[in-house]
């Protein structure tokens, strides 16, 4: 049910999103409007599509003479993690309306799904809330792409020093994460995917590749964790019990000495 204190948690929750998109969507305006695309073009792009990396990418590429094809393929590769981001988040919707289930995992993007893993880790968070800091974000995101391409050429954006604000955002998210061990796993395996890959020139699977180099090795780095963890405990109940058994045994043998002592004596 979404109330006024939902409203204002989501809120408080997205403002760094939204202003880091305020900080990218402009230039990403911009490099759209070099192409030819319209605010309203541009605004529906943003609005369906949702794609801050992919929407950099489809003006590079054109720019840079790349077949249909080739940008289709190319973005659509990029844009397969975030099937992972909304699979993530299947316990958390469960017992919720299908339909909002369906706006919310249509919505994730790679800001919004840091920000509600760490609110759903923390507990007292709600899909209705998760799903109002993505079209917070969202809107943002769009807004600023129309603003960007209202300014168009009047101004001049270095557009590289500009896409460091995605950068940005993601160490924001990142220092505010829990650094337990599991975590300090993925993040060294994440960066050392995507470095290797745009060392070998593979930069448009490159993200993909780290997250789930990531993901897999901060799972197996847990499943074998729990199972030492599982094992040390066996162990430690299994020394207890034969402690125990043998403290028994010495009373038993006490008890049955004093018996026979006793029977002498009558």
């Amino acid at each position: 049910m979404i109330c006024r204190e939902h409203i204002r948690d989501a809120f408080h929750a997205a403002v760094p999103i939204m202003l880091g998109y305020v900080a990218i969507g402009i230039p990403c305006g911009i490099l759209c409007d070099s192409i030819g695309l319209g605010p309203l073009q541009v605004f529906l792009l943003s609005a369906l599509f949702y794609s801050g990396a992919g929407q950099f990418m489809i003006p590079n590429m054109y720019l840079a003479a790349s077949p249909l094809a080739s940008i289709i393929a190319s973005v659509s590769l990029v844009n397969t993690r975030q099937m992972l981001y909304s699979a993530s988040f299947a316990p958390e919707c469960q017992g919720v309306s299908k339909r909002l289930a369906f706006f919310f995992a249509a919505t994730v993007t790679d800001e919004s799904y840091g920000v509600s893993t760490a609110k759903f880790a923390e507990g007292g968070w709600s899909v209705d809330r998760a799903l109002m800091v993505n079209l917070l974000s969202q809107s943002s995101w769009a807004l600023s792409n129309v603003a960007g391409a209202l300014l168009g050429g009047a101004i001049g954006i270095p557009l590289n020093i500009a896409a460091f604000a995605m950068t940005s955002i993601f160490i924001c998210l990142l220092v505010t994460q829990r650094m337990t061990s599991a975590n300090i796993v993925a993040i060294v395996l994440a960066m050392a995917g995507v470095y290797a890959c745009k060392a070998v020139g593979l930069t448009g699977p490159a993200i993909l590749v780290g997250a789930l180099l990531g993901v897999a090795g901060a799972m197996a780095y847990a499943s074998a964790r729990d199972r030492r963890i599982v094992e040390r405990s066996a162990q430690m109940d299994a020394a207890r019990r034969a402690d125990a058994v043998g403290v028994a045994g010495t009373g038993d043998g006490a008890s049955g000495g004093a018996g026979a002592e006793g029977g002498v004596r009558r």
